[in-house]
């Protein structure tokens, strides 16, 4: 016989509670497909203020999902692809559609083909991102610009447009039509390409790291809640940079290296052929 001593039965599981805490992130990911069409619907009545906050809600939504999956570990490959569906809708058809009713309904014939390039570039970098940059990303970093990011980028561009700051922008300043067309195709480009864009930052207080991460965060809710319409846009052409600047200075300083190096080995090699040969040899 044991001596143990008699056991413990494990509690019984409740799988009504398991089942809830399993559909939670799905339903928040169904708030983000909800608020998405919501701001298609008023983009086409011309609410292109609301439409973009609801472009906002739906980032909200989408932060919620991934994070109350992880933190329960409900993490699915169903709920995996649903979220890839429902971004396709809300940071995607969404911000073009608000777009394209404020500034290319007019713009010409072919105006549309800017939208539909937008689009498929968010598609095809959701799809790149379930099939090999979910396993392949850098700790703490994105390959490739978020769609969110590029969404609310777009869609926070009209509440931003309506500030006082705004207007007293230089006319050469002025982002309507020509700037939008421009923004749209980096935006599109920044998410297909390879370009490293940092991820939500660590919060804690046990590390620099954490700390700077926490304070970071502090001041991004800070502008979000007191004065979304002048910080939302402004951070999101921010991001949008520092992964362009932060991608070209390592590319600047690997080429530096690159030719340090190359020049070492001339330096060396001439050094060989102009010693005197050994006469003893």
């Amino acid at each position: 016989m044991s001596d143990q001593g008699p056991t413990t039965p494990a509690p019984p599981q409740r799988p009504g509670l398991r089942r809830a805490i399993v559909v939670i992130p799905s339903a928040f990911t169904l708030a983000n497909l909800f608020f998405g069409i919501w701001a298609i619907v008023y983009a086409a009545q011309g609410n292109f203020k609301w439409a973009g906050w609801f472009i906002v809600f739906a980032g909200v939504a989408d932060i919620l999902d991934g994070r109350l999956a992880r933190m329960s570990h409900t993490g699915t490959r169903f709920g995996a692809e649903l979220d890839s569906l429902v971004d396709v809708i809300s940071f995607g058809v969404a911000p073009a559609m608000i777009m394209y009713f404020l500034e290319f309904a007019e713009a010409g014939k072919f105006a549309w083909t800017l939208c539909f390039i937008y689009i498929a570039s968010v598609a095809v970098r959701l799809a790149r991102y379930n099939i090999t940059a979910a396993g392949s990303d850098k700790p703490g970093w994105f390959t490739g610009l978020p769609s969110p990011a590029a969404g609310m980028t777009l869609a926070t561009y009209f509440a931003f447009s309506q500030t006082e700051w705004y207007q007293k922008f230089p006319e050469y300043l002025d982002l309507q039509r020509q700037g939008l067309t421009f923004l749209m195709l980096a935006l599109s480009a920044m998410m297909l390409s390879t370009v490293k864009y940092p991820r939500t930052p660590r919060i804690g207080f046990r590390s620099l790291s954490g700390i700077l991460g926490t304070l970071i965060t502090i001041g991004i809710l800070v502008g979000v809640i007191f004065a979304p319409s002048n910080f939302l846009f402004p951070f999101g052409i921010g991001y949008l940079l520092f992964g362009i600047v932060r991608s070209a200075i390592i590319a600047l300083s690997e080429r530096a290296e690159d030719t340090a190096e190359a020049q070492t080995l001339h330096v060396r090699a001439h050094r060989g052929h102009d010693r005197p040969e050994d006469p003893t040899r």
